[in-house]
């Protein structure tokens, strides 16, 4: 349905409707998903947001294009607060048309002077349209329109400028009579007793909207039996985020950090999915070139850690350093090289695993099992040249690159300078120990295992591999042969490395330091020199 069309229906809906303030694209997009059937695309938010007067200080041309940017980002019809209509009738001519052309429900219109005065300013007059003027240009906006469901609703300010109750109904018929399709009655009392006055006497003859900023503690029944049409919730989402940012501002200012307010603000994730994130990354594979070589990644972070209260209700992975937790590091490198097919394997607590732009899957039995068979799980995602990490280790963005570049099948990361202290450790062996003349040689797998001898280690996997199409297809038949084992659960990466050795070579890019896998505080602490 037409957006004109969604807007008309709320005018003459038998129900009470509701509309909310935007004032941009994103508050525009919290309205709908907040539920509400369409917006007020308010003048006074608008250019109180741009940081200007609202007395027309922001030109038409100006308040067109942040209006153009909310109708873009909602399905929702917009009723611009139009003002005067930013000049006379054929002012309004043009308006209406370049209106219609971005696809805005509707316009409203008061009966004052250009430039406006906004009608809660204390103390100041408050001059009121000539009433034939002001039904010309009402009649130049529905003359204009080619779209027979746009809306023109006309606002009276009488109330607002002291002039009674009969001039509002004097103007209100005028209005019907030049063709507006609603008439907002405005009050800026306490009280509903005004508007309460003209509902009794106007009886029905034509939908009436109204803002009740001012009266806001009447009771919502008394709109409805009254007969009102249109509720326009009109400046709230605005005078929300000054609060909120007067407030997280000064605690900033305060504590000279943002310890305090971190936890009491949207997430950037969140900000990424009201941007429709997710979306441009689905868009991304589908018309992006891809130089033949599309590449995914699978993030293996299902385990709690053990690095006490840290990990006491959320997973290792989300463990933050200088403000930013591993995963997200992770997820922002992959990024940085063109990955954005990224999928993460959760387990423990993994409702807090809920970044929007990554794909996920679960396990569930993460007690049970090692990183084998949460790789296992994610074997769908295994697609043309995929990389695979652990979900706490950090490292510099040019071992990725280089690891990308690699053009074996089978390729893992081994860093030469092993640090023979550390725990949990994967060593490996090669057929060659590092030396700088191996740089464009390459260096073959052979085994790997925690209990390796001394003379036997030339390294250790940093938990960071790749595999080319060919490796995928090969990746993918492996993981399906061990998964018929008794003890498939209890089987590690080295297995699945041991298995793959024996029909084709794994290739060893050695690496020097560069990297840490987080298993204690202190490894914590040391990851924040090296981002």
């Amino acid at each position: 349905m037409k957006k004109t069309t969604q807007l008309k229906q709320m005018l003459n809906s038998n129900e009470l409707e509701f509309i909310m303030e935007a004032h941009n694209g994103l508050s525009a997009r919290i309205v709908e998903e907040a539920g509400f059937k369409g917006i007020w695309g308010s003048g006074l938010t608008i250019s109180a947001s741009l940081g200007v007067r609202d007395n027309n200080e922001a030109s038409w041309t100006q308040v067109l294009e942040v209006l153009e940017f909310m109708n873009d980002a909602t399905s929702l019809p917009i009723l611009l607060d139009g003002d005067t209509g930013y000049g006379n009738f054929n002012n309004m001519r043009r308006l209406v048309s370049k209106l219609e052309q971005r696809g805005i429900g509707g316009v409203c219109i008061e009966d004052k002077l250009f430039p406006k005065t906004n009608s809660f300013i204390s103390g100041e007059t408050q001059p009121l349209a000539d009433i034939d003027e002001f039904c010309g240009k009402i009649k130049a906006a529905k003359d204009t329109q080619k779209d027979d469901d746009f809306c023109v609703v006309a606002r009276l300010e009488s109330f607002i400028a002291g002039w009674g109750l009969d001039e509002a109904l004097r103007r209100a018929e005028a209005y019907r009579q030049a063709g507006a399709d609603a008439i907002l009655v405005h009050s800026k009392k306490s009280t509903f007793a005004e508007i309460e006055l003209f509902m009794k006497e106007w009886g029905n003859r034509h939908p009436i909207v109204i803002v009740p900023t001012k009266y806001y503690s009447t009771p919502t029944d008394k709109f409805r039996d009254l007969g009102v049409s249109l509720v326009i919730w009109a400046n709230h989402l605005l005078r929300t985020s000054i609060t909120a940012m007067q407030k997280t501002v000064g605690q900033i200012y305060t504590d000279q950090s943002l310890m305090h307010v971190e936890g009491a603000i949207a997430s950037v994730s969140e900000v990424f999915r009201l941007q429709g994130a997710e979306e441009l990354s689905e868009a991304e594979k589908r018309y992006l070139p891809t130089s033949g070589k599309e590449v995914s990644s699978i993030i293996l972070a299902a385990s709690q850690g053990n690095l006490g209260e840290l990990t006491e209700d959320r997973p290792k992975t989300l463990l933050k350093i200088n403000g930013k937790s591993i995963l997200s590091m992770q997820i922002d490198d992959f990024n940085r090289v063109g990955i954005k097919d990224i999928t993460v394997v959760r387990g423990f607590a993994k409702d807090k695993i809920n970044q929007s732009n990554i794909s996920k899957v679960d396990n569930d039995i993460y007690l049970q099992t090692k990183e084998l068979y949460s790789l296992y799980l994610a074997k769908d995602k295994i697609k043309s040249t995929t990389v695979i990490s652990y979900g706490d280790i950090v490292f510099k963005n040019y071992i990725l690159n280089d690891l990308l570049n690699d053009e074996n099948d089978f390729t893992v990361i081994v860093d030469a300078d092993v640090n023979m202290e550390g725990t949990n450790q994967d060593f490996v062996t090669t057929d060659r120990a590092y030396s700088k003349k191996l740089y464009s040689d390459t260096v073959r797998f052979v085994k790997m295992a925690s209990d390796l001898k001394r003379d036997e280690i030339n390294g250790e996997f940093i938990g960071l591999w790749k595999v080319s199409p060919k490796g995928a297809n090969l990746l993918k038949d492996s993981l399906e042969k061990l998964s018929q084992r008794e003890d498939f659960y209890n089987l590690t990466l080295a297995d699945l490395f041991h298995e793959i050795v024996n029909f084709t070579p794994i290739a060893v890019k050695y690496i020097k330091g560069s990297w840490l896998d987080i298993d204690t505080i202190v490894d914590l602490q040391k990851a924040g020199d090296l981002s």
